[in-house]
């Protein structure tokens, strides 16, 4: 059931992503572009989403388990610290550079368009790096 609900969890997440218009570059660097042709909607989807998970967010802080019986998981860390602010630079700026990140690229990633497949094939290798070298760092 875990496995049947985070599938269709990560469908409607794909789905929205793709009706937002999050999944087209040309929309985000429009987005992205301040001093040029800046386009805004982006920014009502995004705070369209922040609008509706506060509500299950708030909920789920003052639960011990989830709907499924699973062990809640939630942050715990609050403090900003060189890495996390490392990480969020990088990611905003192969967003800024691709016009595209994570999800929306998945959501994609069946057009067969060579950009999102090497960006893709980018990702994976990042997240490998990062996998050894924090395996390497905690040795």
């Amino acid at each position: 059931m875990t496995r049947l609900t985070a599938f269709i969890a990560g469908l409607l997440f794909g789905l929205g992503l793709l009706l937002a218009g999050m999944a087209n570059p040309q929309k985000v660097l429009a987005f992205l572009d301040l001093a040029g042709a800046w386009d805004p909607s982006l920014g009502l989807v995004m705070c369209g989403a922040i609008g509706v998970a506060i509500g299950p967010l708030t909920w789920a802080r003052r639960q011990s388990r989830s709907l499924l019986g699973n062990a809640m998981q939630l942050p715990t860390k609050r403090e900003l610290d060189p890495r996390l602010i490392g990480g969020s630079l990088l990611f905003g700026i192969g967003w800024g550079i691709a016009g595209i990140c994570p999800g929306p690229a998945v959501a994609i990633l069946l057009t067969g368009h060579w950009q999102i497949i090497v960006f893709v094939l980018a990702m994976l290798a990042g997240m490998l790096l990062f996998t050894a070298l924090q395996n390497r760092r905690s040795h």
